[in-house]
């Protein structure tokens, strides 16, 4: 058993020797909440193996070669925990429609319907009793360096994606809906682009 997480920090793009298989848990932290304003600061990735790896953008240098063959790679599923945000902004920033992916929070809602939280934190505790710190959560992640709280708060974001997608399959299995929830996640590129398009707020499928 291995003693502990080993979370490394980069800047502007991952190593080129990295490698993550067929599927590579994913997350961002941004300057704020909106599509537009707000820069993407970090992304940070993990291959479900106990290590994380904390991608710093200080500035606005988003070239990345090694990072875009990941996120853009056909063959390898990204996990994200509410993937529309991220999406949006991996497209924004990199150009990148990102696919195939993977929602923790959607398969949560889907299948969990006697919850009513859904965050990451709250999945964490309940499915794996795993309690993360959120005290980084506003933290300034557009600053030139990131200290080490920062980067131990971006990795922990990732190192539990993979064993929650496991926990949430089984529930999605168990209740018949999974089907139903790959045809949400097959959508989700598409939702990402339309919140960048304008239409983040409106209801298409309203009356």
């Amino acid at each position: 058993m291995r003693a502990q997480l080993a979370i490394s920090y980069h800047r502007h793009d991952i190593p080129d020797r990295l490698r993550f298989g067929d599927s590579v848990a994913v997350d961002t932290e941004t300057m704020g909440l909106s599509l537009w304003r707000d820069r993407l600061c970090v992304v940070q990735l993990s291959a479900g193996d106990g290590d994380a790896h904390v991608v710093h953008f200080p500035d606005r240098d988003y070239a990345a070669p090694n990072l875009r063959r990941v996120l853009a790679d056909p063959e390898t599923t990204k996990i994200f925990h509410y993937a529309r945000f991220d999406l949006a902004m991996i497209q924004r920033h990199f150009g990148i429609v990102c696919a195939p992916v993977y929602c923790t929070k959607i398969a949560s809602r889907l299948v969990r319907t006697n919850a009513e939280r859904h965050g990451l934190k709250d999945l964490c505790s309940e499915l794996l009793g795993i309690e993360l710190s959120k005290q980084q959560q506003t933290s300034d992640w557009g600053a030139p360096a990131l200290d080490q709280a920062q980067i131990a708060y971006a990795g922990a974001d990732v190192l539990h994606l993979h064993a929650l997608r496991r926990a949430l399959d089984a529930l999605l299995e168990r209740e018949g809906r999974r089907p139903l929830a790959d045809a949400c996640f097959r959508f989700l590129p598409a939702r990402a682009t339309l919140d960048l398009a304008g239409w983040a707020e409106e209801d298409l499928f309203a009356h």
